[in-house]
């Protein structure tokens, strides 16, 4: 009697177990849902009583929105809406280490680069999508609250590339907390490594003195790649807003290869 072989598992099929894992996991689902509630529900809220005040603010708060519309609509939601997508990415691979079904994956695929591939292509197809759904989405719902007082449209200057670019930096802030996840292996301490970059260290290099605490600044890797959210950039901005999506899509391309390394070299 012959031994029946079975066919080893490729890309494909990784990629299919990882789609599942990711959209049966409840975290992946409530945190899609706070995601459009800040980028969408918060912000029309926000926008809303914005109007209503609208004839009490002052002349310097009126001219400030009618010349930035996307701070309102994009910017400050997405600040928010980011600490949920550097969550949900850190336990994309974090909660695997957790909970033990690592051993389970890696039992099914021994191949670990080809199960960190699959994980990193199907997470970055996920958040661009919802990125660039929220993204149109909370422009659509802003321009449409703004529209009695304010004016934006997708052909203005630096309005289309900044929609777009706040689905692209949500899609590379999750691959670059993945990677983090991947790196750390512990889910408190890399969420705590993460939101401790956004929040906290990207805004203290901000008091570094001199020409070198400016470049510093520039090139961290969340405040570079916020330029490409940004409508307008200062002309005398160290990088532009495609020169900073560069540079964080960088920091996080060196952050996964490490992670390749480690995922291939550590113990499970």
């Amino acid at each position: 009697m012959t031994d029946l072989v079975l066919p080893r598992a490729g890309l494909s099929g990784m990629l299919r177990s990882e789609w599942t894992k990711l959209r049966t996991v409840r975290s992946t689902v409530w945190s899609l849902v706070a995601m459009a509630g800040i980028a969408i529900g918060l912000m029309s809220i926000i926008a809303w009583a914005v109007m209503r005040q609208w004839d009490t603010a002052g002349s310097g708060s009126q001219s400030y929105l009618a010349e930035h519309p996307l701070d309102l609509i994009l910017s400050q939601p997405l600040f928010i809406a980011q600490l949920v997508v550097a969550v949900l990415g850190v336990m994309v691979i974090s909660a695997e280490y957790t909970t033990g079904m690592i051993r389970s994956t890696l039992q099914a695929q021994p191949r670990r680069l080809t199960v960190l591939v699959a994980k990193v292509l199907v997470f970055a197809a996920l958040m661009l999508g919802v990125g660039e759904v929220l993204s149109f989405g909370a422009f659509f719902a802003g321009k449409l609250i703004l529209s009695s007082h304010v004016t934006v449209s997708l052909g203005d200057p630096g309005v289309a590339r900044a929609v777009i670019g706040a689905g692209l930096y949500t899609a590379m802030l999750g691959l670059f907390s993945l990677a983090l996840g991947a790196i750390v292996r512990h889910t408190a301490g890399a969420i705590t490594a993460v939101l401790g970059l956004i929040l906290i260290v990207s805004q203290l290099t901000s008091l570094l003195p001199g020409s070198w605490g400016a470049h510093v600044n520039a090139w961290m890797p969340t405040n570079a790649g916020q330029l490409v959210f940004e409508q307008t950039v200062p002309a005398d901005a160290l990088l532009s807003p495609w020169e900073g999506y560069a540079v964080f899509s960088g920091w996080t391309v060196l952050l996964l290869a490490v992670a390749a390394f480690l995922f291939k070299t550590r113990d499970a």
